[in-house]
């Protein structure tokens, strides 16, 4: 068997081992759901070994996504760390045989200290199966591992079926975009969930304003002076109605070489896109983007601008 068979292979066996989840996802799932839903403490997530790493990986989603929660390591917890255990606490166990001497160890404990327990396990007659208030049980034909030995398949079933845990707690709780900001204020991704428009935008005397019955030299004056290259054109009663832009003019001297008599009105954009104030700074991207534009002005529930934002705004924010 050459390289490329073995690894197509062991994902082949790995996937297979995820897929045969869904059929064991049922009333014991729900059950689990609803046990961390209704916790009045923190989930604790406790394993060994290679379980040990995939309970901080659930741990940490669960964290990140709503679910309060952190890793307990069992070995440490007979020798003082279960002190980190409070009364509301759910406990989620793991052990692909159910025999793990230092997570079985920590059972009797648990269980004296009142907290809830659910318990992974690929063996639903084990220790640790028998032990819990739910059991979820993850059953794995074989590892990857052609000698049937290293986790592979187990823990990356194991892996998966965390995800479902905290993406369901998601769900249940409607756990929005917002909320997944607040746990990730940091980097490009925290910056496209929580900046909005208003954090960026210019306002003020920054903003090209024009009326509508300005002259083109009016115009020019304002898009040069304020740097944007565009400015957006008003009413008499200051209601937004269009824009100017570069090329606004570039094809009205295409038209007529002489427009400097011409008035904004004549030779503006009407009905240009542009965005509210407390749109997400993300969707203003989105929009120049969509549309190969540099530029959006902001305006308000009442018709009138606000004030505008550049592409480059975006950039200098990070949140490109």
């Amino acid at each position: 068997m050459s390289i490329i068979e073995e690894a197509k292979r062991v994902l082949k066996i790995e996937a297979d081992s995820v897929l045969s989840l869904m059929d064991s996802i049922g009333d014991s799932f729900e059950a689990a759901v609803e046990l961390i839903a209704q916790c009045g403490g923190k989930v604790v997530v406790t394993g060994m070994g290679k379980s040990g790493l995939i309970c901080q990986k659930i741990a940490s989603t669960m964290a990140s996504t709503g679910t309060p929660a952190f890793f307990l390591h069992p070995a440490e917890g007979v020798h003082g760390d279960l002190g980190m255990l409070a009364k509301g606490d759910v406990v989620v166990a793991v052990s692909n045989s159910g025999e793990t001497e230092e997570v079985i160890r920590i059972l009797p404990l648990i269980k004296r200290m009142g907290l809830k327990m659910i318990t992974l396990s690929g063996e639903s007659s084990s220790t640790l199966a028998k032990t819990g208030d739910v059991f979820l049980n993850v059953p794995v034909k074989e590892e990857a591992c052609p000698l049937g030995l290293a986790p592979t398949a187990s823990t990356t079933a194991t892996l998966a079926l965390g995800d479902a845990l905290a993406v369901a707690l998601m769900y249940k709780r409607g756990f929005d975009e917002e909320d997944f900001a607040f746990f990730h204020p940091a980097g490009s991704l925290g910056k496209s969930l929580l900046l909005k428009v208003s954090d960026l935008m210019h306002t003020g005397e920054k903003v090209p304003i024009i009326f509508e019955d300005s002259s083109v030299k009016d115009v020019i004056f304002e898009m040069t002076s304020k740097g944007f290259g565009v400015t957006s054109v008003i009413s008499r009663r200051g209601d937004f109605v269009g824009i100017v832009s570069d090329g606004d003019l570039r094809r009205a001297l295409e038209r007529d070489g002489n427009i400097i008599d011409e008035s904004a009105v004549d030779i503006m954009t009407r009905n240009p896109k542009t965005i509210a104030s407390h749109a997400l700074a993300a969707k203003a991207l989105n929009e120049m983007e969509t549309n190969k534009i540099t530029v959006l002005f902001v305006v308000g529930n009442d018709g009138k601008p606000e004030g505008v934002l550049h592409l480059h705004d975006l950039l200098q924010s990070g949140v490109v």
